[in-house]
């Protein structure tokens, strides 16, 4: 991995991606192997569901590649729900208890892997040196987006960047895998971002959601606000 992010290094980028990184005020930076994020916001399993606050902690190394999410969700007022999502050595699993104590799911597979691994992918805008990872690959699309390409372990993930004017990552579209009726199919799934804030001398988003894009509309199911973030600790 590289020690520090220079000019250079962005010369061979796509267009979008070059303006995007010049405006989170990467260059300059060093390497950023650990994360540490606090968030707020709300959940819900589906469009006719209730929506349940939320508060999460999660954290990341960069090299090799991990994440360990830990969300607590109330239910009707009463912090019931525990989830643990995490992605380690190419391998995705969750677990989700009721009241710290009974286990109600405890997935792991294929279409875990392939869902953590995208989700690791859109959430390296909260520490965006690991963009110049030689794992990362880019292809250009037009003047306002591009599409990027992960490989950990022999998994391949790709997703659409899409740019504004100022250099905001504005959305990040990929498909993966969602789990229908007792089975997975792939789905379009994106995470628009409305908010910006300043974090360890970064400009990183700080509000949004994440949606299935489904034929029969769109479906958001989470938002979230960045309380927190910490590199290195």
């Amino acid at each position: 991995m590289p020690k520090t992010i220079t000019q250079e290094m962005l010369l061979d980028l796509p267009a979008p991606i070059q303006r995007y990184l010049t405006y989170t005020g990467v260059v300059g930076m060093d390497w950023i192997e650990k994360v540490q994020l606090k968030y707020v916001g709300k959940f819900r399993t589906a469009a006719d569901k209730p929506w349940m606050p939320m508060v999460a902690k999660q954290s990341y190394t960069t090299d090799p590649a991990s994440f360990s999410w830990d969300a607590k969700f109330k239910v009707a007022g009463i912090p019931l729900l525990r989830v643990i999502d995490k992605y380690e050595n190419g391998k995705g699993s969750m677990l989700g208890k009721l009241a710290g104590i009974k286990t109600i799911f405890d997935v792991k597979g294929d279409e875990m892997d392939q869902g953590a691994t995208v989700r690791y992918l859109n959430e390296i805008m909260w520490f965006p040196t690991a963009f110049f990872s030689e794992k990362i690959s880019w292809q250009a699309i037009d003047g306002q987006s591009a599409q990027v390409t992960y490989t950990d372990y022999g998994t391949s993930v790709s997703a659409r960047l899409f740019i504004d004017e100022e250099g905001r990552l504005t959305n990040f579209v990929a498909e993966r895998y969602r789990e229908e009726n007792g089975t997975y199919v792939l789905g379009t799934w994106s995470t628009p971002i409305d908010a910006y804030g300043e974090f360890n001398g970064l400009n990183l988003p700080i509000h949004g959601v994440a949606m299935w894009n489904l034929p029969k509309g769109d479906f958001p199911y989470i938002e979230l606000t960045i309380k927190e973030l910490l590199y290195n600790r």
